[in-house]
């Protein structure tokens, strides 16, 4: 306890100032989520708090971040598009799925998943990254130029009749489970028609004009109708947001600049009485507990976004550990990636209970804290306890900020989360890893986020293999003796040199060079046809070859039963542990090849064959 306290006033200040810096995105996160300012200020609070007490990083800060918050964007949406638009009735639903993502990054950290995160090829984490600005920046033009789809009574008005098809198909779907057979018994179905009232009608075909104009494709095709009908006054607070984030920064970086933005416009903004939109009412009082989440739940609504949770847990892992290594360099201290990922999944958890978006690791917000004194996860844990105190001292104050400075805000999230180095790298990169990245950026923002990474994490695996198979086909020659000795000797290893010249036709040599798996399998069973017809023995130099897969090794099976066949006898040199255990496991020594016959070096195999290979060929 004496150690957590060590450096109190350097963590209080610390906490103090990142929860400052906090506090806009939070309330910004929240927003674009589609859950409101609430649910970013309850994701900052208890991720924060939690995630430092429980976490592997001391002086890690975490919250909503922008990648986890457009995965959220999404499993929103998509849930209360579900539910007709009624966020009310999708909220256990999607909470549910945030809380199932945090259990899941517990599951990754006891695991010990961690340590494998880094692996993550880099052009699919620069198209993504990329792609959720791009997301972040479109999706805010129509909140900063003051137009809502849903308040435009000119396009509600378009969805109406896909609105009356929706409910009464919602109609005829409640007689199916009532067992009413439609045809017998139309009366029953046109008096439940006749009770729709046109609010019902009006209230289903806004639902569908948000979600018509939802993501970055309906952003796009509501622009035109945004640009006609533009609120001057929204588009100026948002502009002048900008203006100052961007300009505050030149004069001094001590002082956040995305506070002083908010302070700034929204204090002007309300002490002039100006007519302009706020955000969503900010409930005052400690979080309340959504029990509805176990109450209500149920397993059919979240089946078909359980790779979405999924895609959330390792997301967030990604984002965290990233951070925890900039902590690390900034620190000179060293992270524990698995208690980490468990700390953020039990933040997570705990903010999904009390109805906070999930977040992770946040790397601007870690910085600012290390730079201002902190050192222990305290720091962390004060942070979110900060929070806390404006929600419950400021809450109806915060609800007073203009919709259009978190709209200003969010457009410099989106404008500094792209990958500006993979961007510029882009004509010095091979092709290959320049249209990983395009196809990840592109299907991320005009198909689904999740299946685009997913994808690209395919392509570059595959890729990958492919050019390790490359290389030790390359790299593992099948040569016989004489072929070697026509080279000057110079590829002959050097235990070789000394090699009977005599037993040259007799005795095959394949060298195998690196991994033997299913990606470079091709070049070994081509081995059969390259054996000289002079040859009785042939030995496979395993030496360097560290690692065997199942593929590797039943190619290699059925490449000695073959030459068994044709009575050419095996012998293996220089096995390593890994290779052995799986020869040994499907037999292969001692059935095939006799543990008398697989040796250490090559001097004791020829050693061995000089004793009973006789010269047949004269010379």
């Amino acid at each position: 306890m004496k150690g957590f306290f060590s450096n109190l006033k350097g963590d209080a200040f610390g906490g103090l100032t990142a929860g400052i810096v906090a506090l806009p995105l939070a309330l910004a996160f929240g927003v674009s989520s589609g859950l409101g300012p609430s649910a970013g200020l309850y994701g900052a609070i208890f991720i924060s708090f939690f995630a430092a007490l429980f976490g592997g990083t001391n002086t890690q800060i975490s919250g909503p971040t922008a990648p986890m918050t457009a995965v959220s964007m999404l499993v929103i949406a998509g849930l209360i598009g579900a539910y007709n638009g009624d966020v009310e009735k999708a909220l256990p639903a999607i909470l549910t799925i945030f809380l199932l993502a945090g259990f899941m990054q517990i599951g990754l950290g006891v695991i010990g998943i961690g340590k494998y995160i880094r692996y993550i090829p880099y052009p699919v984490v620069s198209g993504f990254m990329t792609a959720i600005g791009v997301m972040i920046l479109v999706t805010q033009f129509l909140p900063a130029l003051g137009y809502y789809p849903k308040e435009d009574q000119e396009y509600v008005d378009r969805f109406k009749p896909q609105a009356e098809e929706v409910i009464l198909d919602k109609i005829l779907k409640d007689e199916a489970g009532e067992g009413i057979l439609v045809l017998e018994d139309f009366k029953e179905t046109i008096k439940r028609a006749e009770n729709i009232s046109h609010e019902e009608i009006y209230l289903e075909a806004e639902t569908l004009a948000g979600g018509d104009a939802s993501g970055v494709t309906g952003a796009l095709k509501s622009l035109p109708r945004a640009i006609r009908s533009i609120s001057f006054l929204e588009l100026i607070l948002c502009l002048v947001t900008i203006l100052i984030i961007y300009g505050f920064k030149r004069i001094t970086t001590a002082i956040p600049s995305t506070l002083v933005a908010l302070l700034v416009v929204s204090g002007v903004a309300y002490g002039f009485g100006l007519d302009y939109r706020p955000i969503q009412e900010i409930p005052s009082g400690f979080p309340k507990l959504n029990l509805s989440i176990f109450t209500e739940f149920s397993f059919g609504s979240i089946v078909p976004y359980i790779f979405s949770a999924l895609t959330l847990a390792f997301l967030g892992a990604i984002d965290s550990l990233l951070t925890s290594v900039v902590a690390d360099n900034m620190t000179k201290t060293r992270h524990n990636p698995n208690k980490e990922l468990i700390g953020q999944g039990i933040g997570n958890s705990i903010a999904a209970v009390f109805g906070g978006i999930p977040g992770a690791g946040a790397t601007i917000r870690t910085v600012v804290n290390i730079n201002a004194g902190g050192k222990t996860r305290l720091s962390g844990m004060i942070a979110g306890i900060m929070l806390l105190i404006v929600l419950l001292a400021l809450g109806p104050v915060a609800s007073q900020i203009p919709a259009a400075v978190l709209a200003g805000i969010l457009i410099t999230v989106g404008i500094g989360v792209m990958d500006y180095k993979g961007l510029k790298a882009i004509p010095y990169m091979p092709r290959i890893e320049v249209a990983i990245m395009i196809i990840v950026l592109l299907l991320s923002v005009f198909w689904n986020l999740v299946y685009a990474v997913g994808l690209g994490l395919v392509i570059a695996s595959l890729i990958f293999m492919k050019k390790m198979g490359d290389v030790t086909a390359k790299e593992s020659k099948v040569e016989s003796l004489h072929g070697l000795e026509n080279n000057n000797g110079d590829k002959l290893w050097k235990d070789e040199i000394n090699f009977p010249k005599e037993l040259k036709e007799e005795i095959f040599i394949k060298h195998l060079n690196g991994p033997v798996f299913f990606g470079s399998t091709s070049e070994l069973q081509r081995l059969a046809s390259q054996i000289p017809e002079t040859a009785s023995h042939v030995i496979l130099r395993m030496d360097r070859v560290p690692y065997m897969d199942q593929s590797g090794v039943y190619t290699l099976e059925e490449i000695i039963l073959g030459l068994e066949q044709k009575g050419i006898k095996t012998h293996i040199v220089g096995i390593q542990k890994q290779p052995l255990y799986l020869a040994k496991s499907i037999d292969i020594v001692p059935d095939l090849i006799p543990e008398s016959e697989v040796f250490e070096n090559f001097d004791e195999c020829i050693s061995y064959l000089g004793t009973i290979v006789e010269d047949t060929v004269t010379n």
